[in-house]
């Protein structure tokens, strides 16, 4: 398995940029998930890697070598597709087995190599069977026999998951980490949706208008987003952003919400947010981190009131919808604690998971 490198990587299409100038390096063995909304250019980036797509400017290495010229077929790479791309007069097996065929592999070796992706994937028993025979769950398994088959030294997947129902995609996104635990091997993975790429990724890479937001782990992601379109994209629901003044307040800073919500700011960030005093701010909160009234004794978790407007009863949870100064801002609270819509309840908001974004630059200080 080998590492994978873009050094300034661009693509135009005529006079419209899809990639600007991007640097990332996928180590080897490592599952990097490529995310973003439509039109951000991730899916533009994975087919640069697999060759499907002629690089405008910049630089693409697959261990030592440098594939800007090499063919698809020669970049040692299997890709996996969103439509799965089964020959449907194939068996199972045959498909499985076409790529190592044209290489005229030996057939004890073709054997061998088509069982242990079948057992991996629990599909022994439909190797006779035709793709009109599987469901979608199934079908998916295949296409990703079929590139485990050919032992490349990357897989590319291009939103293999979007095709499927929400609670196949939920069992098909713990089969592909579990076989990525049994399968030690580079995976670049691309995908629209945040979750997935929340529970697949080793490390994430937020992609916006062709260009690089912020690469990290999950959990830094989450806790540490480093502009105002990561922290919105990651977390669901979204982070709630309110404009805000930060001012002093003798002993300290605190946020100015509205008339009559004023928090303070934790002593651990004041030497990091004293050079924006009496500036016009945006502040960040994750609904999770606003919640009904607890018992606290903890100083940088802070009550105020405000006036419920919609529940969105989730089971486990109920989102509470409320309206600051004009924006409209979710809680999660518990079921058992909400008060009706129009009367005013009590919420506590965690200001240790606060964010402060400068609307100039769009940057989380």
């Amino acid at each position: 398995m080998a590492q994978i490198l873009l050094k300034d990587l661009y693509k135009t299409y005529g006079e419209t940029p899809a990639v600007r100038g991007i640097n990332l390096t996928i180590d080897e063995n490592e599952f990097v998930v490529l995310v973003g909304p439509s039109g951000c250019g991730k899916t533009t980036t994975l087919r640069m890697i697999a060759g499907l797509e002629h690089i405008t400017d910049g630089e693409i290495y697959i261990g030592e070598r440098l594939i800007n010229d090499v063919p698809p077929r020669d970049r040692d790479i299997a890709m996996v597709f969103q439509n799965y791309a089964l020959y449907p007069h194939m068996t199972v097996h045959e498909n499985m087995s076409f790529g190592l065929r044209l290489r005229k592999l030996p057939k004890d070796e073709i054997q061998r190599r088509v069982k242990e992706a079948a057992d991996i994937l629990d599909i022994g028993e439909l190797l006779a069977r035709r793709p009109k025979q599987l469901s979608g769950g199934q079908r998916q398994r295949v296409a990703m026999g079929r590139a485990i088959v050919r032992n490349p030294e990357a897989f590319l997947f291009d939103e293999p998951l979007s095709n499927l129902d929400a609670k196949l995609r939920v069992q098909m996104r713990t089969e592909i980490k579990l076989i990525h635990q049994r399968v030690r091997t580079t995976v670049v993975y691309v995908t629209h949706d945040q979750v997935e790429a929340m529970t697949l990724a080793d490390r994430i890479v937020v992609m916006n208008d062709g260009i690089v937001e912020q690469v990290a782990s999950p959990q830094e992601m989450y806790d540490n987003p480093s502009t105002r379109f990561v922290a919105g994209f990651i977390g669901s629901p979204s982070m709630n952003f309110l404009p805000c003044k930060l001012t002093g307040n003798g002993s300290g800073l605190s946020v100015i919400l509205s008339d009559g919500i004023r928090l303070n700011v934790p002593a651990d960030r004041e030497g990091r947010y004293r050079d924006y005093l009496d500036r016009d701010l945006t502040f960040g909160i994750r609904p999770e981190h606003l919640t009904e009234q607890r018992q606290h004794t903890n100083a940088d978790q802070q009550d105020f009131s405000c006036q419920v407007g919609v529940l969105e009863p989730m089971g486990i949870d109920t989102m509470v919808f409320m309206n600051i100064e004009g924006e409209d801002v979710c809680a999660r609270a518990a079921p058992k604690s909400v008060k009706n819509p129009g009367e005013d309840m009590l919420f506590t908001i965690d200001m240790q998971n606060m964010h402060l974004i400068d609307p100039g630059t769009d940057k989380v200080l």
